[in-house]
């Protein structure tokens, strides 16, 4: 939690008129932003919740003006915090509030630079917007399936850095399974080109993967060579009211030979979660007004295109949705007959970040376990919660079929900010002890960032966090490239 958390040592080398002069020459003024109110969206983390401090925010146009910005920093020690499309919920793009240093920004750096449909890949910078990656994937006949509710303004380099998650993980993995090969700009201003659009490449260490889930603390991603897919051509997209998470995975499991492998998305909602998105998102209709707590949101997609006479996701839905009744898991469900209405089904599971914030005070955890174990780990969960404050409004949900849960919890009515953090504590450590215990993960997709600093350093054994200090110190000697993010140097 944000009050909870004891700031770690970072450089405090300021930027003085000399370096800014200096930053100002490799940048020009389209790369420098100076005025207080105009640096406020970068030094403020998505929720609003978090806001540090920089002396500058740096926004190069390109690689090269990049790694001088880097060398520049590193030559007089002072701290970096790189950052992309800002929509991370752990603080790892928000500087510290003794942030001395530079926000370095690669949102000028935004262009497709090629795409080969024929070899299923495309090279992009990494200030590229999600959403018009997805949309460049599209005019060529091919996909890009990393899809997440920020799709409209986060960007790649981003994506990649905290190895993003998102509703189709469960075909696709996360995005360091979606990256054949990576620029970036190492702490001391290196450019490290690994551009390779290889899918074979057994020739010592995988570098790609050190940056990929580091969160800019080993360095900058300038450049992404992304895999492609073919595009959908026949899909069906379902809401579905069910028993309860236990029928939740049983349907997922049966599911994915009914649709003979095409099981694209799979995400349990409360109602709770439903009702929320429907109080604060314009426009959202309930597709399925029906009195039970759980809701599964499933969709199908073939990239074969259906042909005349023959049965199509539609219809293997419906057939495999009326087992599901008979089977007593699934209660009701509706098919989107068009794609307003899939549009609409997914717009709720989407908009639940947006609408957390909107109901106010609440807490948030990022979980995995082993999918089997998800129904126990929200039953034990809930009540572990509940134990500790009994008005808790609890709303979870999650991509069941990787096994992540976002295990949310609204603040009781009445209840302001500052004493729901009292009580803060006290629930996060009974909810990741459970994590723990079941063999999980307690940062599935949202990484560490600021938020879960002590957390890590808590539940992650003495090799793992010395390993990892030892990777880091390195790469980054002079700790300026993000420093007292992911992992306390001591």
């Amino acid at each position: 939690m944000p009050d909870t958390v004891i700031q770690p040592q970072i450089p405090t080398t300021p930027v003085t008129d000399e370096i800014l002069k200096k930053l100002h020459a490799i940048v020009g003024d389209k790369g420098l932003v100076i005025d207080e109110q105009d640096k406020k969206p970068f030094v403020t983390d998505w929720r609003g919740s978090r806001s540090g401090s920089a002396s500058v925010v740096v926004r190069p146009a390109s690689v090269e003006e990049t790694s001088q910005v880097v060398k520049l920093c590193h030559e007089h020690g002072i701290a970096i915090v790189p950052q992309a499309g800002n929509t991370g919920l752990m603080g790892g793009a928000t500087p510290w509030p003794t942030h001395r240093g530079i926000v370095l920004s690669v949102g000028r750096m935004n262009k497709v630079l090629s795409v080969d449909p024929v070899g299923y890949s495309m090279t992009v910078e990494a200030g590229c917007i999600l959403q018009t990656l997805q949309e460049t994937a599209a005019a060529h006949d091919r996909f890009f399936p990393l899809s997440l509710g920020a799709q409209g303004s986060c960007q790649i380099g981003g994506n990649l850095s905290t190895n993003a998650g998102g509703v189709q993980v469960l075909r696709y993995g996360n995005a360091r399974n979606l990256a054949l090969g990576l620029e970036v700009v190492l702490p001391n201003g290196d450019i490290w080109n690994g551009l390779r659009a290889l899918k074979k490449d057994n020739t010592g260490y995988d570098l790609k993967h050190l940056f990929m889930g580091a969160e800019g603390t080993l360095g900058v991603i300038t450049k992404a060579v992304l895999k492609l897919w073919p595009a959908a051509k026949d899909g069906a997209t379902a809401w579905l009211a069910i028993r309860d998470p236990q029928a939740a995975i049983e349907i997922l499991s049966e599911a994915h030979s009914a649709s003979e492998d095409n099981v694209e998305s799979c995400e349990l909602m409360s109602r709770e979660a439903t009702d929320m998105v429907l109080r604060h998102i314009p426009g959202v209709q309930d597709p399925l007004k029906a009195d039970t707590p759980w809701y599964l949101l499933m969709q199908w997609n073939s990239s074969r295109p259906r042909s005349e006479g023959a049965e199509g996701m539609a219809e293997k839905m419906e057939q495999f949705l009326g087992e599901q009744m008979e089977a007593g898991r699934v209660l009701d469900a509706v098919i989107a007959q068009n794609e307003s209405q899939s549009r609409n089904m997914w717009k709720i599971r989407e908009g639940v970040a947006e609408a957390g914030r909107a109901e106010g005070p609440g807490l948030s955890y990022d979980i995995s376990v082993s999918i089997s174990k998800i129904p126990e780990f929200i039953d034990k969960g809930i009540k572990a919660a509940l134990e500790i404050l009994p008005t808790l409004r609890p709303h979870p949900l999650g991509h069941i079929g990787d096994g992540n849960v976002h295990f949310g919890f609204g603040a009781p009515k009445g209840m302001d900010r500052p004493t729901l953090q009292q009580y803060a504590p006290a629930v996060t450590r009974a909810v990741n002890d459970l994590i723990t215990s079941m063999a999980g993960s307690i940062s599935a997709e949202h990484g560490i960032g600021i938020e879960k600093l002590d957390e890590l350093q808590h539940y992650r054994s003495k090799i793992e966090l010395d390993t990892m200090r030892t990777i880091k110190r390195a790469l980054d000697p002079k700790n300026i490239m993000n420093p007292g993010k992911v992992l306390r140097l001591s």
